[in-house]
């Protein structure tokens, strides 16, 4: 059984109501109390308990709506089991949170700030080749949770964020894309450690009412993408009831008197969902040591984590955030290390928003400015984090899985008395070490933002009004930023890539790589190109390809325009010579346009096939591709 529903029926049963007339207050539920099953009645009396008694005012003699009004106290029940601690505690953090926001208090009172320790690497030096390696050996031992709860809306796309193309070349929708990683992490860090038997590593995925299904159905009709469906877990989050006033009244919805109005809690709930639904104790039974969270639209991510991981092993950190150096006051947190007066430690993310007005508080009066390195001495959160399953665990047998929550109501006016909606506490998933005792080994390992970070998450319009210089977040930087990284690599090892041009799409000006794109299985390492790169090698600017295959050696290539290689996985292909065609054009499309697709539209672009050398091999071999 579900433990919060264990939890919130301990709760149920355990309630002190005085007096068999506990309802004589509340004559509408009285009179209908009749309808109702013991449960049911149960539930009555801790609304009634916990100052509610509103939600009733409404209800008809029996015999009206009786349906709704059991379906009412059917949501009651969904909404006490899903949180840590029931209705009950819900009410009683709400307000203690709504006090302090009326009160105006700082969380952060009588904390002061510093950077905490952690790695900073460069790519491909050794330091970051050694932590590669290490973290290759370790990904076979790890586990992954995609949190993927939200719809495209903001990105002007009506479907769920994981099936967008992480890119428009090879077409791989993100979801796809973290699966081949996984894929190829498990494969090769079983080869690297040379276990007999292949081990599973598995993945998880947070979805909500909105995505659930949808997620479902991209992995049934595409095979889970390779992956075995044994190793996939959906695990589906609830909404929170929504709190009308300071006192935590519970809203009820506007179309709905017999609903109470609930919005989404934040991806704070992978962590509870995680610890009841059984998963975490499961995969240490299994031998899993780590547990590595990321959100939905980020594809660069997988060149990060090899090398992440590896930090996590060599330094046993307990939490590892993955972290991009951070402009001061961009509107990315940081992290930070935090002591308080009283010698209390954490270290946690601090939103932007917060760390400017607590630095100048604390240790510098010009608040959030960056050092002599340019960039901000905080490195800034990216959401992604790396950690060890048994302390994990331990951690959350504390606390039910529970995260640090915040409310942010919208209030009519000053006096903070009144909302002008209701309003919901909210957690997130990077809130975690909030409750960690100061002797938990929390670091972060920070890499540079083109290797490491590329969201999608602002449409085409929002993106277009940010200011100059900074990132655009946006479907067309997204997918600029891969070809960016895969040109840079290439760069490292040798490859004479040209330099970019200047593109705008959609309003935003972006630089235009060759648009070079590779399957996680053909190299998921700096080490893994290197080894597939020999020779004197050139991409034109112009150029496009494509690698979709594990095993291509690309041998002394001078690419102008586009090359398309796809293998099984037992043909070996040596790819070269001077390979000169009219390629691939990218044609500008307006966001307004209704006639394109809306994974186009959000883009600004699409791709227009005009000439391509092409090569498929489907039977093991050996083989050569050349004009």
């Amino acid at each position: 059984m579900d433990s919060r529903l264990d939890s919130a029926t301990d709760q149920l049963s355990n309630l002190n109501v005085a007096g068999s007339d506990w309802a004589s207050s509340v004559p509408n539920l009285k009179n209908n109390l009749s309808l109702l099953s013991p449960h049911q009645v149960e539930l009555a009396k801790m609304l009634v308990e916990m100052g509610q008694s509103h939600v009733f005012q409404h209800w008809p003699e029996p015999g009206v709506d009786d349906d709704q009004k059991q379906g009412f106290l059917d949501q009651v029940a969904r909404l006490n089991a899903s949180y840590p601690g029931g209705l009950a505690t819900y009410v009683k953090n709400a307000r203690e949170l709504l006090a302090d926001s009326k009160a105006g208090n700082n969380p952060y009172d009588g904390f002061t700030p510093k950077v905490p320790t952690g790695e900073n690497l460069t790519f491909a030096d050794n330091n970051f080749i050694k932590y590669e390696e290490a973290g290759i050996r370790e990904a076979r031992n790890a586990a992954f949770v995609l949190v993927a709860g939200g719809l495209g809306e903001r990105l002007g796309y009506n479907g769920i964020k994981v099936a967008l193309p992480s890119e428009s070349c090879a077409g791989t929708c993100f979801l796809q894309h973290y699966i081949e990683s996984i894929l190829a992490l498990q494969e090769a860090s079983c080869r690297l450690v040379e276990v007999g038997s292949q081990k599973e590593v598995p993945f998880a995925i947070m979805t909500s009412d909105d995505t659930h299904a949808h997620t479902l159905a991209l992995l049934e009709s595409n095979s889970y993408f390779g992956m075995k469906s044994t190793q996939v877990t959906l695990l589906k989050q609830e909404k929170v009831a929504c709190l009308e006033d300071n006192d935590a009244s519970l809203a009820l919805d506007p179309n709905n008197k017999y609903r109470i109005q609930t919005k989404p809690h934040g991806h704070g709930d992978v962590h509870s969902l995680l610890y009841s639904s059984g998963l975490l104790k499961m995969w240490h039974d299994a031998g899993v040591k780590w547990v590595l969270f990321f959100q939905d639209t980020n594809g660069l991510l997988f060149k990060a984590i090899p090398a992440a991981l590896g930090v996590s092993a060599t330094k046993q950190y307990h939490v590892n955030s993955l972290a991009v150096p951070r402009k001061a006051k961009e509107a990315i947190g940081g992290i930070t290390k935090l002591t308080h007066a009283d010698g209390r430690t954490m270290v946690i993310n601090v939103e932007y928003n917060q760390l400017d007005p607590l630095l100048r508080a604390t240790i510098n009066p010009e608040g959030d400015v960056n050092c002599e390195t340019g960039y901000s001495p905080f490195p800034g959160n990216i959401n992604q984090l790396i950690l060890e399953l048994g302390p994990y665990i331990e951690e959350l047998s504390k606390t039910g899985g529970a995260i640090k929550e915040f409310v942010n109501p919208k209030y009519k006016d000053a006096s903070k008395t009144s909302f002008k909606s209701s309003t919901r506490l909210e957690c997130m998933m990077q809130d975690y070490p909030k409750t960690l005792s100061p002797t938990a080994r929390v670091g972060f390992t920070a890499m540079d933002a083109w290797l490491a970070y590329a969201p999608v998450k602002n449409n085409p319009e929002d993106a277009a009004k940010v200011p100059k210089g900074n990132p655009y977040h946006s479907a067309t930087s997204g997918e600029m930023a891969i070809y960016r990284a895969n040109s840079l690599i290439l760069r490292k090892v040798g490859v004479q890539v040209d330099d970019p041009q200047q593109g705008v799409f959609n309003g935003q000006e972006v630089e235009v790589w060759p648009r070079i794109t590779w399957k996680p299985k053909w190299a998921l390492t700096f080490s893994d190109v290197k080894a597939k790169i020999n020779g004197s090698c050139s991409i034109s600017q112009s150029s496009t390809m494509v690698i979709k295959g594990r095993n291509v050696i690309v041998e002394d290539l001078s690419l102008d325009g586009a090359i398309v290689i796809s293998s099984v996985d037992d043909a070996e292909v040596k790819v070269g010579g001077l390979v000169e065609n009219k390629g691939w054009i990218l044609e500008n499309v307006n966001h307004k346009d209704t006639s394109e697709p809306e994974e186009l539209r959000i883009r600004g672009f699409k791709i227009d096939k005009i000439e391509q050398l092409e090569g498929n091999y489907n039977e093991p071999g050996k083989y050569c591709l050349r004009p």
